[in-house]
């Protein structure tokens, strides 16, 4: 019979798909002797169950009991009893960290009869019915579903009635009315009482948790963060320690190093007299964790003790919930902490040099998306002028946007193509989709445990939390400052979450410091050491090359700056762009071969100084230069415009009439799918004989300057073999033309294109005239998808993306299962014909790190990018080089 239920003393940290992270490292914890509250974990199996049928599966109830009754013996009390009652916290616990995505409900087990004997045993009235009307609160919303705004409604209209700042100058008997209206607001709302039955309350509380699983915000984090829809939640069900017994008590939040620059040190936040979800709802401003030392000497040291003892075993930033309860101290949760960017490559770095972990470990830890933003720039010190306000720096970057005051307008103006800055008092679970849509988040509560700063941090979000010099009025739709500056909704602010800052306008931008160094070379101190180190153990870690996408000589030296291997993909279209169209247009209509062929030489001395630059550039590597790919209408002018132009004129320009009807003639109800590529080279004469001579001759001129070139050309869109090797015949047939005519051996590999499902399919055949592949993989998500990406994306991307028709966009992240299938199967059929077979991919996906991951299992030689995404793919073909896997973990 399946097993649905856990001791913590049962547990341990590697059985977090089991137990979920919270139960897994209340149960570590456990083991390690450090003073944790005795509780019980129920499964993400018996979530699964339950989502599955819709009830309790068979055994779930009689195991929770038992545990339960375990849980009594050992504290000498039973749920419910009314002298002295035994209260649990119910908190959600998946697999991977959703910071306030799923439920909490804390004191299950007071009703109207214990909560007389818990204040009594306390000594606290006010204490007991705190305790009671959180329950009821938590209880209404989450389980029962009542909307929170009435409850806080509620709270807000008592607090201005007794002239009461916050909950704390609220005393017993106005607590207690407030459980009545609180009880009254249930009954209304529901038409059912608030149970009174602490069984039941268990009970509901537990399937409350797993219903939360499907809860809106939480598919919206999971789709975020690419986490899995099925692996379900599993739930902790904990003996309750109380911060809130008076000023010897209080929660906090601690992180053994900053998570959000990752300097050792102590960081967090301690609330007195509070429970634990009041410091990361942020609805009272926290005092810094060091101020713990002086209210509670000895807790602070014990606290101390524990999260030393804590990094030492997790080997990396640990982020610790605690509460202290009338000067006994608990440890309530840990977890590895989510950190920024910076403070990951920085951990990973110190982390190494301690000894604690290894270089191969450090680099597992970092990841490309987090090198990214740490390419992102920054603002210019010497334009920001005198700051509106001052807050936590919680998630560090620059961001520029429209203040907006609500998760829906942020959403509403993002879509429109606006930036924004989502601005709260704090922010709840409920904001989460105007977080992912805002450039920043910006409240004027909390701290860097808050909501905001975690979710922040996790996303790699701008933020700043605890600008207290803010009033924010979201009624109102803005916010003062202390200076009496009043910024209305749709104004424009800029927000450092490096130093808090906060600006009125939008302030300019400046380099990162890491991108300086990839530009230069030059190390300072800090991160960019950290990244340095990281990047050179990628690289003497990883098997697949790391290529650009380059088409000019500028790309190309910065590509090599920034440690490309070659060129993957140098696209010769964009040097038919700008005044060169005259030739192209003189090629499309030219009336014979003496026409074309005067076109054309013209066009080849300026194809050959742009092939002889870009080969100086990547000297001594490869470069592979695409033929002519995209159909020759798009060369031409804009066919609307043309025949408006023409029929307006009164006597219209000769030339206009002929390219309008160059224009009708090419026209393609499918351009995409239409003359193009390959299809070019067969059916325009000359077209492939002039490229493919500017190649050679460029080659010529660099070896006659001492270079040492390298150049490949690729034929774009091949599906059948025969299309190949006609075009194949012909590039040979001018290289060695050129040879003869120069006296210098030219050698080009020659290679295609797999963009085409047909190609990937027949890939065997097609191996027997190339002799190279690189997987055009935007064309080959196109053709496979049926998806034309001009259209689509903005069609019903986002609703595919909502109803979970794929986790991520099939062109940004490859898709593993058709087109990463397509490309197993060219890899494989390929190499059978042709063992020496050299294989890369110049698509997009050549710079996404999960896709990297892919390629480097599914055997590729390199991936080829654009040059600001060749340090991530660095990166990540050295993780992919570790993990052995084509699955990444870099949440």
């Amino acid at each position: 019979m399946a097993r649905y239920v856990y001791d913590f003393r049962e547990g341990r940290r590697d059985k977090a798909d089991l137990l979920g992270g919270k139960g897994a490292n209340l149960a570590e914890m456990t083991r390690l002797g450090l003073p944790v509250p005795p509780g019980f974990t129920v499964t993400t199996d018996a979530c699964r169950a339950f989502l599955g049928t819709g009830t309790e599966p068979d055994g779930m109830p009689a195991e929770v009991s038992r545990h339960l009754s375990t849980v009594e013996a050992a504290a000498g009390r039973r749920l419910g009893q009314r002298d002295d009652p035994l209260l649990l916290s119910v908190r959600s616990g998946a697999r991977f960290s959703m910071p306030g995505m799923m439920e909490t409900v804390l004191d299950i087990g007071l009703n109207d009869d214990s909560v007389l004997g818990l204040a009594k045993v306390s000594g606290s009235e006010r204490f007991a019915w705190d305790s009671y009307r959180r329950l009821v609160q938590m209880f209404g919303s989450t389980v029962m579903g009542v909307d929170p705004a009435l409850f806080e409604h509620t709270m807000t209209t008592l607090k201005s009635l007794r002239d009461a700042p916050d909950d704390l100058h609220l005393g017993a008997g106005d607590l207690a009315e407030l459980v009545e209206a609180y009880k009254q607001l249930i009954r209304d709302a529901t038409g059912e009482d608030f149970p009174q039955s602490p069984a039941e309350q268990l009970r509901r509380a537990i399937l409350a948790v797993f219903h939360s699983w499907n809860g809106e915000r939480a598919r919206l984090y999971r789709r975020r963060e690419h986490i899995p829809d099925d692996l379900g939640t599993a739930v902790t069900v904990q003996r309750m320690v109380f911060g809130n017994l008076g000023p010897d008590s209080g929660s906090g939040v601690a992180f053994t190093r900053d998570p959000a620059t990752g300097r050792s040190g102590l960081y967090g936040d301690y609330l007195p007299n509070a429970q634990g979800e009041d410091v990361v709802a942020g609805i009272r401003n926290t005092v810094p964790l060091a101020e713990l030392e002086r209210l509670d000497p000895r807790s602070y040291a014990q606290l101390l003790a524990h999260m030393r003892t804590l990094e030492r075993h997790y080997r990396d930033l640990c982020d610790i919930e605690f509460t202290i309860e009338r000067g006994t101290l608990w440890m309530l949760q840990t977890r590895v902490g989510k950190r920024t960017a910076e403070a990951a490559f920085t951990i990973a770095a110190e982390l190494t040099d301690d000894g604690l972990v290894s270089a191969d470990e450090a680099l597992a830890r970092v990841g490309g998306d987090g090198l990214a933003r740490l390419m992102f720039p920054r603002f210019d010190a010497s334009a920001t002028g005198e700051a509106l306000a001052h807050g936590i720096p919680a998630s560090p970057g620059a961001a520029v946007g429209a203040a907006v005051f609500d998760s829906a307008e942020a959403v509403r103006r993002a879509a429109a193509g606006e930036k924004v800055v989502l601005v709260r008092q704090e922010t709840t679970p409920d904001d989460l989709p105007g977080m992912i849509a805002a450039q920043a988040v910006l409240t004027s509560r909390g701290g860097k445990t808050s909501h905001a700063a975690v979710v922040a941090r996790g996303m790699g979000k701008v933020c700043v939390c605890g600008a207290e010099e803010l009033a924010v009025d979201t009624e109102a739709r803005r916010f003062t400052t202390r200076a009496d500056d009043v910024v209305a909704e749709g104004t424009v602010v800029s927000v450092d979450g490096s130093d808090g800052a906060v600006y009125a306008g939008s302030v300019p931008l400046a380099d990162s410091v890491v991108m300086q160094y990839l530009e230069t070379g030059r190390r300072s101190a800090g991160v960019v050491t950290a990244v340095a180190r990281a990047l050179e153990h990628a690289d003497a870690v990883r098997r697949l090359e790391v290529r650009a996408n380059a088409d000019t000589p500028e790309d190309a030296r910065r590509a090599r700056r920034f440690g490309a291997q070659g060129i993957g993909l140098c696209r010769t279209e964009h040097m038919f762009l700008g005044e060169r169209r005259k030739l192209v247009e003189e090629m499309i209509l030219a009336r014979d071969d003496v026409e074309r062929d005067r076109a054309l030489a013209a066009l080849l001395p300026l194809q050959r100084e742009d092939f002889t630059d870009i080969l100086e550039a990547m000297d001594g590597l490869p470069v592979t230069i695409r033929l002519l790919d995209p159909p020759l209408h798009e060369f031409l002018p804009d066919r609307t415009d043309l025949a408006v132009r023409v029929a307006a004129a009164e006597q219209p320009d000769t030339h206009d009439v002929e390219l309008l009807d160059a224009v009708n003639r090419m026209h393609e109800e499918n351009p995409m799918l239409g003359l193009r590529g390959v299809r070019l080279g067969l059916v325009v004469p000359g077209l492939v004989a002039m490229q493919v001579r500017a190649v050679a001759e460029a080659v010529v001129a660099r070896t006659r300057d001492g270079g040492s070139p390298h150049a490949e050309i690729m034929v774009p869109l091949v599906g059948a073999v025969e299309e190949l090797r006609i075009e194949r015949a012909e590039v040979e047939r001018v290289l060695a033309e050129v040879s003869e005519e120069s006296g210098v051996p030219v050698h080009c590999p020659v290679g295609t294109m797999i963009e085409l499902p047909r190609a990937a399919l027949t890939a065997g055949r097609i191996a027997e005239e190339a002799e190279f592949f690189s997987f055009g993989t935007n064309d080959l998500t196109q053709t496979t998808w049926g998806f034309s990406r001009d259209d689509v994306e903005a069609e019903f991307f986002s609703a595919y993306l909502d109803k979970g028709v794929f986790p991520a966009s099939p062109f940004e992240t490859i898709d593993r299962d058709g087109v990463g299938r397509l490309v197993r199967i060219a890899v494989d059929e390929g190499r059978a014909t042709r063992p020496g077979l050299t294989i890369g991919v110049c698509g997009e996906h050549g710079g996404d790190p999960d896709s990297v991951h892919f390629f480097h299992a599914a055997g590729l030689d390199y991936v080829s990018c654009s040059p600001f995404r060749v340090p991530v793919a660095r990166l990540e073909a050295g993780r992919a080089a570790l993990s052995g896997t084509e699955d990444s973990d870099s949440r």
